[in-house]
């Protein structure tokens, strides 16, 4: 289960059997969330605050080139 980074106590990763489309994985605590990388969309959320959600999909976007930089180079060697 790669973990591309932390940031603000958010856990960033996918798991090493992962589907398209391509998405990343967000856990802090016991809260989790699954975003869409190519269009940056909330798939699922569990425990977190809107507040939360709107920092972490700031995060993604931020972040996004290095987040599907990294899910290619796990998926495609």
């Amino acid at each position: 289960m790669p973990t591309i980074f932390y940031i603000d106590g958010f856990r960033f990763f996918f798991y090493s059997n992962e589907h398209l489309p391509k998405h990343i994985h967000i856990e802090k605590a016991e809260k989790t969330a699954k975003i869409n990388l190519e269009n940056v969309e909330l798939v699922k959320s569990s425990g977190f605050n809107a507040s939360e959600l709107k920092q972490i999909r700031n995060l993604v976007e931020e972040n996004n080139e290095l987040l599907i930089q990294k899910w290619d180079e796990f998926f495609n060697n």
